[in-house]
């Protein structure tokens, strides 16, 4: 799917890429179409692989090109071309820049006019509402005082838009709430720390929020860096909640106050989180799964269990061992 809130260069050439990463020019010079995560890669695009987390992905990846560390060179497949580099995720975000150079930052949206409720189907606004161009929202919503709806965000029917909420880089379902405060689709909180400069890593992703769900008050949502945000369709988000960047929530969840996701976790469907809980980055969490508040999620969680305490294990292991604790 095109992005349809940033800009990409075209014509960007392998040459292109070492020049920007500062390495040795080669005799190949054919353009690369764009920058992209090994399962959502084609022939013609740049990926990267950092993690052995990733090896199954790698196994199928439709790249022919990836970056790597000396590492991993012998992990890769032979019928792919590599780019070594000493640090993939800097690589990858000097890449990504080349690509997407307007992703860097996260200006508003200086397009952004007064609604007109007469361009759209029964919607109900407050005072000062802003919208930039292109946007579409669909029949019988409603938007409360004081909230912006940037350039080409796309609002399905039936959703209520509370007040002093922001909404960017985001394609929300059918009969979705969102409640005052939320801040969906700023850039997240990615970047590489230096002694003397802090790199700050693009964001082209977008948050696509499904369809019957609920985002609390003051929630923060970050887009994707490379893949999107995703909120699964019935999913119940209750306030103060921060949900990184890549994020993947799954259907019909529950998730109480204060819980923090860190980039790139993946939550199953069914799932229910008490509140102040944490869940580390780059982990997967499966269905049906019952997190107990103030639990520190440190590693990956298998489906139909019950888990507490930090770092977070199993409910009756935790339950047990603190008992005797009581105890002593």
């Amino acid at each position: 799917m095109k992005n349809p809130f940033f800009k990409k260069k075209n014509n960007i050439k392998i040459n292109d890429i070492l020049r920007n990463l500062n390495l040795k020019r080669q005799k190949i010079n054919f353009a690369v179409e764009d920058i992209k995560e090994l399962d959502n890669a084609s022939k013609k695009d740049i990926s990267f692989f950092h993690s052995n987390k990733y090896l199954d992905k790698l196994k199928k990846t439709n790249s022919r090109l990836i970056i790597t560390s000396k590492k991993f060179i012998n992990i890769i497949p032979k019928n792919i071309s590599i780019i070594q580099v000493p640090n993939v995720l800097l690589s990858v975000g000097k890449i990504t820049s080349l690509f997407y150079p307007s992703a860097l930052h996260d200006f508003f949206d200086t397009e952004v006019m007064a609604i007109n409720k007469k361009n759209f189907i029964n919607l109900e606004v407050g005072k000062n509402v802003l919208v930039g161009k292109n946007i579409k929202i669909g029949k019988n919503s409603s938007i409360g005082h004081n909230s912006i709806i940037e350039s080409n965000v796309e609002i399905g029917n039936n959703c209520h838009i509370g007040s002093n909420v922001v909404i960017k880089n985001s394609i929300i379902g059918n009969n979705t709430n969102i409640l005052d405060g939320a801040i969906i689709g700023k850039k997240g909180f990615g970047f590489f720390p230096s002694k003397r400069v802090n790199f700050r890593y693009p964001h082209i992703g977008s948050v696509i929020i499904g369809d019957n769900v609920e985002i609390g008050c003051n929630n923060t949502i970050d887009r994707g860096s490379l893949s999107n945000t995703v909120i699964g369709n019935g999913t119940f988000i209750d306030n103060q909640v921060h949900i990184a960047h890549n994020v993947k929530i799954g259907k019909n969840c529950i998730i109480t106050g204060q819980v923090g996701f860190a980039g790139s976790s993946s939550i199953g469907n069914n799932v229910m989180i008490g509140g102040q809980a944490g869940i580390s980055g780059h982990l997967i969490v499966g269905d049906n799964v019952q997190i107990g508040g103030g639990s520190g999620v440190i590693k990956n969680i298998p489906s139909n269990t019950k888990v507490m305490g930090y770092p977070a294990k199993n409910i009756r292991n935790f339950l047990k061992e603190n008992k005797i604790k009581w105890l002593t």
